[in-house]
Formats: C-alpha cells, sequence, structure tokens
C-alpha cells in the first residue's frame, strides 16, 4: 500500500489538543478503570423535544430532499435576525449580515482563510480555544498572544500589546464567556475593543458559543451590542451549547457585510449549506419558546455552586466561573497542569483538561466542564480528595 506524503500545511497544523487527551483518557479506560471524564465540553442534555418534532417533520418534506441554497435558507438567517433582535436588541439584514455555518467551529476556522494571508498576525487570547490556532496555520499566518490573567479578570490588557505588532495585526479573537476560564466581558471592555479596531484596521471575531450560559441573575453580552462593533467585526453564534445540538452541527456568523460576504464566498466553495431539516430545526430553536435555555442555564449553575461546595469541602479553593459551563480551577502547589492532569487520571480515574492545552498562560490551572449530574461530580471530587492533596476544612 503506498504511503502518501502529507502537504507541508498539514504538517504545521498544531497538535490536536483533545484528540490526544482522549487517547490518554482511553489508555485508562483500557485497563478497566472507570474514569470518570469532565475534561471535553460535549453537553449531556438531550436536544429539547420540541426542537426534534421540528426536525422530524423536516425530514419528510422533499423540498429539504434537494441541495439546500449555497448561502442557507432564508428562514434560517431570518431567525438568527428576530434571535438577535430579542435578545440583544441588535438589528441584523438577514441577507447581508448572516451566513449560515456548519457549526461554529467553521466559521471560527474559516474567517481566517478569508482575511489573512500568508505572514499576517491574529490577535488570539491566551488561554483560548485551540481551533483559533487551526485556521491561523491554515491560513499560514502567525498568532500573537494576548495573555489573560486572573488580576485582569480574564481580560486581554490591551496596553500590552506592542505598537509594531498592533499596526500589522488584521484579525483579533475573543471568545466571552470564556473557554476555558469562565470569565464573561463588560460593556467597557467591547467599547475599549471596538475603539481600538478601528484605530488599527483589526477584525475583531467574537466567539459567542457560550452566550446564553451566565450566571447570578446576569446575562452575558453580545460584542455586537457595543456602538460601532458592526463597524469593525461579526460574532458567531453556535446552537451547540444553548439548545443541546452540538452533533446538529449547526451555526451563523453575523455582522460585518463584508466578512459576512467572505465567509458566504469561500463556502460557495466548499459546501452546499447544511441539511434543509437541521436548518428548519435550529430556526424553531432560535424564534420559539426559550423556556428550554433558562431551565438549561439554571442547571449548569446548580452543578456550579454543587462542585465549588465540594471542592470547597476538600480544602480546594476556586472561584466560581461567572458564564460558560466550564470552571477553571488553580493546580496544587508543586504541581504542573499536565502533571496534576496525569496525578488524576492515573490515580483517581478523574479526567480533566490541562490548562497549557489552551496556551502558555493557561499553566497553572485544568479545565472542568459543568456537564455531569451532581452524583458524579461528587463521586470525582470524593476521589480527588482521597489524594490528599488539599487541606480540608
Amino acid at each position: 500500500m503506498k504511503n502518501f506524503k502529507h502537504s507541508q500545511t498539514l504538517k504545521d497544523l498544531p497538535q490536536q489538543f483533545f484528540a490526544k487527551l482522549v487517547k490518554d483518557v482511553n489508555e485508562v479506560t483500557s485497563k478497566g478503570h472507570d474514569v470518570i471524564n469532565l475534561a471535553q465540553g460535549n453537553p449531556d442534555q438531550p436536544t429539547p423535544e420540541h426542537i426534534v418534532r421540528s426536525a422530524q417533520a423536516a425530514v419528510s418534506n422533499p423540498l429539504f430532499h434537494k441541495y439546500s441554497p449555497f448561502r442557507g435558507y432564508s428562514f434560517m438567517k431570518e431567525a438568527a435576525a428576530e434571535f438577535y433582535k430579542r435578545e440583544y436588541n441588535v438589528d441584523i439584514d438577514p441577507e447581508t449580515e448572516v451566513a449560515v455555518l456548519f457549526g461554529g467551529k467553521a466559521g471560527l476556522i474559516e474567517v481566517s482563510q478569508c482575511l489573512l494571508d500568508e505572514g499576517d498576525i491574529a490577535l488570539v487570547p491566551d488561554p483560548g480555544y485551540p481551533d483559533y490556532w487551526s485556521g491561523v496555520s491554515l491560513a499560514r499566518a502567525e498568532m500573537a498572544p494576548m495573555p489573560l490573567r486572573v488580576e485582569n479578570d480574564f481580560l486581554p490588557d490591551y496596553s500590552e500589546i506592542v505598537e509594531d505588532v498592533l499596526q500589522a495585526a488584521k484579525l483579533m479573537f475573543l471568545n466571552y464567556p470564556n473557554n476555558p476560564t469562565g470569565a464573561i466581558a463588560t460593556s467597557n471592555f467591547f467599547e475599549e475593543t471596538v475603539k481600538l479596531a478601528k484605530e488599527n484596521d483589526i477584525c475583531v471575531v467574537h466567539d459567542l458559543a457560550y452566550g446564553a450560559i451566565g450566571f447570578d441573575g446576569e446575562k452575558p453580552l453580545s460584542y455586537l451590542q457595543t456602538e460601532g462593533a458592526k463597524d469593525v467585526g461579526i460574532e458567531i453564534y453556535t446552537l451547540s451549547k444553548t439548545y443541546n445540538m452540538a452533533g446538529w452541527r449547526a451555526g451563523f456568523a453575523v455582522g460585518n457585510p463584508s466578512v459576512i460576504e467572505a465567509l458566504n464566498l469561500l463556502q460557495d466553495h466548499l459546501h452546499v449549506s447544511l441539511f434543509g431539516g437541521v436548518q428548519e430545526a435550529a430556526a424553531t430553536a432560535l424564534t420559539s419558546s426559550q423556556e428550554c435555555v433558562e431551565e438549561l442555564v439554571s442547571l449548569y449553575e446548580s452543578r456550579r455552586n454543587f462542585l465549588v461546595d465540594r471542592l470547597e469541602e476538600i480544602g480546594w479553593v476556586v472561584d466560581p466561573p461567572k458564564g460558560s459551563f466550564f470552571a477553571w480551577l488553580p493546580v496544587p502547589e508543586g504541581f504542573t497542569s499536565e502533571s496534576f492532569f496525569k496525578k488524576l487520571l492515573e490515580e483517581a480515574h478523574v479526567a480533566v483538561a490541562p490548562g497549557i492545552g489552551f496556551g502558555d498562560h493557561g499553566e497553572g490551572y485544568v479545565r472542568v466542564g459543568l456537564l455531569r449530574d451532581e452524583e458524579v461530580l461528587a463521586e470525582a471530587v470524593r476521589r480527588i480528595g482521597k489524594l490528599g492533596l488539599f487541606s480540608k476544612k
């Protein structure tokens, strides 16, 4: 069997962090151990029934058995615009300011192909979602990290960006509520972002994947709520988290028309849009009752409170996340995030995500998902507590 040589583009891709993590977990599981996996961000609840029923009916519609329009059905784009008006009071033109995506991840990778040339610079959060790196690599561009530190509420400090980098930057990725830290953005921060982007001709790409998930009565902000935001950027929304539709691969980008056109143009060459039945279900999710979303956020908040309380009982003092369905936990003294991950996996049979996998400034933390029920979370904490790494109250 001939072994064909891979392109340099593939060789240059960053290592897929979660693929390696899954491999490590599977090795321990294969030895017969019951591993509690809190490392990944795969929603554990089913898609709400009314959305499923919408898809079931749509499957029988002969219209959807044909190719979808290249740029998606108008009803899907209109639903996205209706959603933004209702949730954020942001006006969106369905035809010029919406791009239908195969999940948010696709758009986050594609936007680098649309706006970056070889050698261009993209500003990326550190720690941040590793697939930002993948898109930049595929564009053969370069990354400049923006450190997210606890003392600045895990918001980048723009004064730290050196002037040469700022002037050369073409793209900036942001993500609030934040993966992996659980931080949220403020209106002042987004105003500062718009000002910086306008002064330096930077396109802002705000990843609003966890936009519905805010705690303590605080609704997370959309970047597009900021005056002038649409002039210099877009927002990418996925239905995966808000509606437990991770496997459906449905999302959309909204905002600056020139960037939306670029995404649509690239996708004209890659896809013939989503299956119409998925678009129908997505439109149903976006425009019907949001009671299911409220219930989901309440569930995550309950799990967050439960987990933080149990961790403090074993002496692991943590800051509760303000949004997303992740908790960002400091590792105990004497460990790196990687060595702590291995300790928990091999001795407690609990999998967490080491912070170094999200960037250099993720070192010193691990990420835990709120995606198991309280009984399982309690068992995970019990196992960790037995290791005696923390001083119990």
